[in-house]
């Protein structure tokens, strides 16, 4: 890419791998934010159980290893998937960091896309209920969806 090209794009294109690792790092980062609430949340039930006299809750209940460290590595392959996905329509490393630790919501939202077939089931106007469209997803994928996005 010559610099009158990057001029004209407003930033330097990543490859496909800064991409993706790009992405990564930015479901990395989304993940330790949110085991930093549950520690906080921790740290807080500690300081209320012990103005009040009671025993101090345990860690254990405010995280778990196993199924946390599924979630982590499950939104740093989404992050990366992400990036890689989207490569050629973000330009910049905290473009993709974004693409990344959005990457959950932002593909959730790209499943409750409408196609063009639910488009032309549709009446114009959206008189009619989508339930056609719910009824022939897979079971249990809109719960999913709304869980990502949340």
């Amino acid at each position: 890419m010559t610099s009158d090209e990057t001029a004209q794009t407003g930033g330097l294109m990543l490859t496909w791998f800064e991409a993706t690792a790009c992405g990564a790092g930015g479901g990395l980062i989304a993940e330790a934010v949110v085991t930093f609430g549950r520690l906080r949340d921790w740290q807080q039930a500690r300081h209320t159980a012990r103005v009040a006299g009671v025993t101090l809750p345990g860690i254990d209940a405010f995280v778990d290893p196993l199924a946390d460290s599924l979630a982590a590595l499950f939104r740093v392959v989404l992050g990366g998937a992400a990036g890689l996905l989207l490569h050629t329509e973000v330009t910049g490393m905290y473009a993709a960091v974004m693409v990344g630790a959005s990457a959950p919501a932002l593909l959730a939202q790209l499943g409750r896309a409408t196609t063009t077939a639910d488009a032309l089931r549709d009446r114009p106007g959206g008189d009619e209920p989508r339930e056609a469209a719910s009824q022939s997803a897979p079971r249990g994928l809109s719960s999913v969806h709304d869980e990502a996005a949340s």
